[in-house]
This record gives C-alpha cells, structure tokens and sequence, in this order.
C-alpha cells in the first residue's frame, strides 16, 4: 500500500499523546473518587471490576478511529484488479494459399475474417485491436488502434498469398506490440555514437503483459524460422499467444496451378505454441465454432491491474468504529464519551 499524501501519517503522532492524556484524567478522576467518595457514599474500590473496564472501551474505540481517519487523509491506493479488459490484441492472420480450402464454408480465410469481425465489434475501447497478416513472410496490415472501423477494413483486405511461416506472424506481432507498449524515443541529428538497444529481461515464469495475440492458422508451417523460438520470444515478454486451429483434422483438397495439394489442420504444431505462452488452444471445424471461441477468447483476454485510491474505505471504517464507539456508551453509561 502506497500514499498519495504520506505527509499526512504524522498526525498519527498524537494518538499515543492522547493515551497519555486519556490515562492522567483517569489517574485525576481516581483520585478525586477516592477523596471525596461517590455520590452514595460508597469507595470507589467497592465499584464492579467488570464495569471499571467498560468504562476504557468507548474511548479505545474513539481513539482507533481517529487512527484510521488520518490514515484516510493520506489518500492510501493499493493495487487492485479492475473489472475491466484494458491492453492490446493483436490478430495474426495466415494468409497462406491452404487458407482458401473449403472445410470450413464458405473458405477457412472467409470463415475466419468474419468471426474476427464479429469479436471485434464487442471490444471495449480500452482494448486495442492490430492485424498481423502472414503466409511465408509477417506483415502488419493495421497497427494496433481503438478505432474499430480501421481495423474492419484491415481485415477485409486479407488475401490467400503463398507458403507459411507462424514465426513470422508472431514475430511481426511482438513488434507490433512493442511500439504500442515502449515507444522510440525522438530521433535527433547529431555525432553522438548511438546505443545499442538492450535486449528485453524476460519476465518471471506466470507473469503476463496487458497484451495478447490471437493467431489465426491450420498450423501448417513450412518456411523458416522456427515457430516454437517465435513463442519462445513471446513468452519472454509476457505475451500469451492464443492459437485457433483453422480446419478439420481430414483436410480438404486444393488445386493449385494444375496441382492439387492436400491440407489439414496440424493440432499440435498450434497447441505447442499456445502452452509455451500460456495461452490456449481451440479447435473451430465450422463457422459456429469459430464464432464461440471469440466469445470465448473475449472472457479469457488479461484484466489490467492498477493503483486504485481506497481513502473512502478508510474513512467509512472510521465512522464505522466511531459510531460503535457511541454504542458501547450509550447502552453501558447512558451517554457519550
């Protein structure tokens, strides 16, 4: 816990001097009990044990809660995990000619675009959305934006290309997500020797950045590099990567150039990637399984922590104690302290 006024704690100071003070009056009142006797004639010894300690509690809850109303006036916050999805998606398309089979009507890359689409359209605007497009090379299509209608266009513009690389995709979308999250600093004209940018601390094994990419492929990769150090390299930044397999297990068949080529949906080429980030795999054999695991992906995407004030929950806990402090007294002596 953190304060925005920490100044304010000083105060805290006086508590123990109205100890002090709360224990000289009662020493002064014994005092006075003892010379001249209560008003029926009785010593104060003759007084119950149980009712000279009830006597300390409405005080004792006073003084706690002017304890916690100063600590209200320093404004405390603390880190907590809003209700809400904050961070930056990143959709990597395959583009790759496989996209074009039919096992998913009208095309897997038809299929795909418009449930993309769809799980657009549902963002909240505090969820940046960006279009990686990918076959055997990774191209950014639209760079991350909370304007929706920008990245509807970027996805209307995917094409089937040629072969496919997933390590392109998913390196074109860390970089993608890299100038959102640390962008370069200006650039200045000068005979200073630049430096080297340092390569990134990987982060901590289960800690995640505000950030994810949804890669979108029937996992058929046939370029270089390798897929699993592209997800190697995401992991190390906390970017899970949530994989969705295009396609049915059986395949389809293409005919290209005079040629038909056979392609189906490689599960475990995409469940690899998804478990080395954290991430999850799902399976969309049709249209209607596409479109439940966006609705899906939407439930699952990181909720932003962040420093939030809770001077109100410190200052209701005072009036709180206060008012039970004015209880105590009124049913025990019949008055306030």
């Amino acid at each position: 816990m953190t304060f925005i006024w920490p100044a304010m704690l000083i105060m805290l100071i006086a508590l123990p001097l109205l100890v002090i003070l709360y224990l000289v009056f009662q020493r002064r009142r014994q005092q006075v009990i003892a010379r001249y006797g209560n008003l029926s004639g009785l010593a104060a010894t003759t007084q119950p044990r149980r009712l000279d300690i009830r006597r300390h509690v409405p005080p004792a809850f006073f003084l706690c809660s002017i304890g916690v109303m100063i600590v209200a006036l320093a404004r405390p916050q603390t880190q907590v995990s809003l209700p809400r999805l904050e961070g930056t998606v990143m959709l990597a398309f395959d583009v790759s000619g496989s996209m074009k089979a039919d096992d998913i009507k009208p095309t897997r890359i038809d299929a795909a675009r418009d449930a993309a689409k769809a799980f657009v359209q549902k963002q909240p605007v505090t969820v940046q959305v960006g279009v990686v497009a990918f076959s055997d090379s990774g191209i950014s299509v639209q760079e991350p934006t909370s304007v929706r209608q920008d990245v509807l266009d970027a996805l209307d513009r995917l094409t089937p290309q040629r072969g496919t690389s997933l390590a392109s995709g998913i390196l074109a979308s860390i970089n993608a997500i890299e100038v959102v999250e640390h962008p370069a600093p200006p650039k200045y004209y000068g005979n200073v020797t630049p430096q080297p940018t340092p390569s990134p601390t990987p982060m901590p094994q289960g800690q995640y950045s505000p950030a994810a990419i949804v890669l979108i492929s029937d996992g058929e990769n046939n370029e270089n590099p390798d897929p699993m150090q592209a997800a190697q390299a995401a992991a190390d930044r906390g970017i899970r990567i949530y994989t969705v397999g295009i396609g049915s297990p059986e395949g389809a068949d293409l005919h290209i150039d005079g040629f038909i080529i056979h392609s189906q949906l490689d599960e475990d080429m995409l469940k690899g990637i998804s478990d080395e980030t954290g991430g999850t795999y799902y399976n969309a054999q049709t249209a209607q399984d596409l479109t439940k695991v966006y609705d899906d992906l939407g439930k699952t995407l990181i909720v932003k922590p962040e420093q939030t004030e809770v001077t109100s929950i410190f200052a209701g806990l005072s009036i709180v104690i206060l008012i039970l402090g004015g209880l105590f007294s009124i049913v025990w002596f019949s008055r306030l302290p």
